[in-house]
């Protein structure tokens, strides 16, 4: 691990500048160290009047944990020292106790580490006082050097170079001397730092032997994650402003929102925070989340109520009897909110377009009251929407929450704090895969473009799947996509840099009738089942009727509950492939059967075990799980759940219509919904089988030809997104991320490239005339022989820029003019 430095939000604020001149000293002295340090590590809880949120926390593979409490005091505002306390004059506070304020932080922080055994008493740990407008010389001759109570000391001089720093430090006296860690205490203090003990799961007892996977879980339950330093980041940080992180299935999408609502709740209380989901059974799953989150940062258990919360917990719609965003606001516009049955028809019968017509009227109505501070959107893709002939706003959900938010700051009316995380690989009711311009409107794409500094990015991508293990998210992709498929892939990315961001290695260029080889590296999937389980983690079975499916069910279910060790309830889950109508036959059918068969069944919605009609009046919409039964269920009302054993039923229903990209998308969905292992099973005899034992014989690299574009093609990164928006025929690119980019014998001309990062981009050839390059970054960019005429490149870096047989007439340079390039 090299040396890893996460800002929990940019240091911009004035009372933060004597912080950064720290926080910039040490990402100088310690980048060659193996360590992870934060600015603002978020701790929460109080001891008397000490708040424990360590202004820079320091955790070093030789040093141990190093915690700096910065003073941006000058030598005159301290009048005197009495053992422990420091008397102030003209500063913010009378007097302080800052060596105790970090001790106290420190206390927090051990309390983490001592819950594991390897970790009690063997980290070193150090505290520092940080004064970096106080000179040695200006200490001296206060003759604070002499007192007994002096703490370690970083004062200006030690900020001068960095062996400077490193020295003082290495020679600060510790509080306690721990050991040196080995490897394995360094990954596990990494994990606890970053809060993976959360992820855990109680053990229950387990009456199987020792290999079954009742065993086996017990095992993976217990598995401490590794440390994910982007995770980290995501969890952590508060943007300033947009944020949306696209994160492939599996990579903790709802966890990481969970845990940045929750830190962002306990540092700013007062702000009104919005977390919103499309799919109502994810209630109690988000809501355990931050429970879990909010006792962690804070260091004891909160009692938290998102109805009396400044955090709410929103369904995107709402109903009578629960909150929802869209409802929410309505009522506070003084406009009475919509019900599904007041949608026209057929559209009531698409959720997500039923929603957006709902919103998009509200937007038309009356103008939206800034109700929220933050609002953060899981499962982003569902409220997205395809079909926008009769819509006002292309994506109303998204515009609706955007008009919602306070802006972040008054100088900055557009930038508001809205955050959304998605995989559009999940869609199940759209396709398309929206541009910023599209979700917000052209004059705000830009504000999702670049970073917001300090290392906070205005768009992450996740590529590390955790949950599912390695041949599973591999086989989700081959068979969602039609990797294999004969007349070439249905779904998918075709830049190598998008593969790349889904953590796959990439060989050959996507030309027509080129092959192509995908693999995904075990690293990007560090699941630990393939590891402890010798037998298939993926079954697949075809039979003659749906009798013999339904029988080998039951008999697959039974020996889970009678020999391996799993429950019903969570463990095991029953997934329905098809749309409407066949799917809820084929529902029912598979659930009675079951029955029949004596398992305990459960259908979502439904009051209890085994009811098989619930009277509408009756249902519970949130609920997915009944203790002591199987959940069935379709595909749609399973969004966001998981299980560790997971039945897919009715593959035929894929296989009569392999092509139809909502079915492959319904396919890719449930088989992610597993924590291990998925079987899947369908009647009749398809070619789709050939394909999908193909994709199950490859394991984790997929060899084949590129015969012609993916019907549906999505951009991960946003050079992928570029090409899509360019396509499109966007040409607002502002603050845009091209560097490196292949751009030659390009049209760009009057192209809004203000700000753009095209730094070692290929643009020979291009047509940049009229084109706004004003402070884009063109260092070693290669425009030879590019088409600038009446371009702006005011403000525009031009380091090593190759502009041999541009032409150049009435290119606009600002105070440049002159200069040769």
């Amino acid at each position: 691990m090299t040396a890893q430095f996460i800002a929990t939000e940019p240091l911009h604020q004035s009372g933060e500048q004597t912080e950064k001149i720290v926080w910039n000293a040490i990402q100088n002295s310690f980048q060659q160290r193996e360590c992870l340090a934060y600015w603002r590590y978020p701790i929460f809880s109080q001891v008397g009047n000490f708040r424990k949120e360590p202004d820079i926390l320091i955790f070093d593979r030789a040093w141990g944990i190093i915690i700096i409490e910065v003073k941006a005091l000058n030598i005159d505002q301290i009048q005197q020292i009495s053992g422990h306390i420091w008397y102030y004059q003209n500063f913010y506070t009378s007097y302080g106790n800052p060596y105790q304020q970090a001790e106290n932080q420190l206390s927090s922080l051990l309390h983490y580490c001592h819950r594991e055994p390897d970790l009690r008493d063997q980290i070193t740990t150090r505290i520092v006082i940080a004064l970096p407008h106080i000179t040695q010389q200006q200490w001296q001759d206060r003759g604070f050097h002499r007192l007994p109570t002096q703490p370690p000391l970083l004062l200006q001089d030690h900020l001068a170079t960095s062996q400077q720093l490193l020295t003082q430090i290495k020679q600060t006296t510790p509080r306690h001397q721990g050991q040196d860690l080995t490897e394995k205490q360094w990954q596990l203090l990494l994990s606890v730092v970053s809060g993976t003990p959360l992820y855990q799961k109680p053990t229950y007892r387990v009456l199987a032997s020792p290999k079954s996977r009742g065993k086996v879980l017990q095992h993976i339950h217990q598995h401490l994650s590794q440390f994910d330093q982007q995770q980290e980041k995501i969890g952590k940080q508060i943007p300033p402003g947009l944020q949306r992180i696209r994160g492939i299935a599996g990579s903790g999408k709802t966890v990481l929102l969970c845990q940045k609502a929750a830190h962002m709740h306990l540092k700013y209380p007062d702000w009104k925070i919005a977390i919103v989901f499309f799919s109502r059974s994810l209630y109690s799953v988000i809501i355990d989340h931050i429970q879990q989150w909010l006792n962690r940062f804070n260091g004891k258990k909160i009692d938290f109520n998102p109805k009396t919360s400044n955090l709410q917990v929103l369904h995107a719609w709402g109903s009578r009897h629960q909150p929802g965003l869209y409802r929410l606001l309505s009522e506070a516009a003084g406009i009475s909110p919509l019900t599904v049955q007041d949608i026209p028809k057929p559209e009531r019968y698409q959720p997500n377009l039923a929603l957006a017509l709902a919103c998009d009227q509200l937007l038309t109505e009356t103008n939206i009251p800034p109700l929220f501070d933050a609002i953060l959107i899981d499962e982003g893709q569902d409220l997205l929407v395809e079909e926008t002939t009769k819509l006002h706003y292309k994506q109303p959900f998204y515009q609706l929450a955007y008009q919602a938010l306070h802006p972040v700051h008054a100088s900055q009316p557009q930038q508001r704090r809205l955050i959304w995380a998605y995989d559009e690989a999940q869609s199940l009711d759209n396709l398309s895969i929206p541009t910023p311009g599209e979700i917000l409107g052209d004059d705000l794409a830009h504000l999702l473009s670049g970073e917001y500094g300090d290392g906070i990015p205005k768009t992450e991508t996740l590529s590390r799947c955790y949950r599912l293990p390695h041949p599973v998210i591999s086989f989700a992709h081959g068979i969602g996509m039609g990797l294999l498929r004969k007349q070439g892939m249905l779904t998918g990315v075709s830049h190598p840099q998008d593969w790349k961001a889904l953590g796959y290695d990439v060989e050959g260029d996507f030309q027509p009738q080129a092959t192509i080889t995908l693999k995904r590296p075990r690293d990007n999937s560090p699941h630990p089942l393939p590891a402890l389980w010798q037998g298939d983690i993926i079954r697949f079975q075809s039979y003659s009727t749906r009798q013999e499916e339904l029988t080998a069910l039951a008999h697959h279910i039974i020996t889970n509950l009678r020999h391996e060790g799993l429950r019903p309830a969570r463990n095991l889950l029953v997934l329905i492939l098809g749309n409407g109508l066949e799917a809820k036959q084929l529902q029912t059918e598979t659930a009675r059967f079951l029955y029949q068969q004596g398992i305990d069944i459960y259908l979502p919605t439904a009051v209890d075990c085994n009811i098989f009609e619930t009277p509408y009046s009756q249902r519970q919409p949130n609920q997915f799980w009944c203790e002591g039964g199987v959940t069935v269920a379709p595909i749609h009302r399973a969004k966001g759940q998981e299980a560790d054993m997971v039945y897919i039923i009715g593959l035929d229903q894929v296989a009569k219509a392999e092509a139809n990209l909502y079915l492959r998308n319904q396919l890719f969905t449930a088989i992610t919904r597993t924590r291990a292992w998925v079987t899947l099973s369908g009647i009749g005899a398809y070619s789709f089988y050939e394909e999908l034992q193909q994709v199950l014989n490859s394991g984790d690299t997929f060899t084949f030809t590129y015969r012609q574009p993916p019907s549906r093609q999505i951009s991960v990164t946003m050079g992928g997104e570029f090409w899509n928006r360019y396509t499109a025929g966007e040409r607002n690119f502002q603050n845009i991320n091209l560097e490196g980019m292949e751009l030659s014998h390009l049209d760009l001309s009057g192209c809004n490239l203000i700000g753009a990062n095209l730094q070692g981009a290929n643009l020979s050839h291009s047509c940049l005339e009229g084109a706004k390059l004003v402070i884009a970054n063109l260092e070693n960019a290669n425009l030879y022989q590019a088409n600038l005429k009446k371009a702006n490149l005011e403000g525009a870096t031009l380091d090593n820029t190759f502009l041999e047989g541009a032409d150049l007439t009435y290119t606009h340079f600002g105070d440049m003019e002159n200069e040769s390039y």
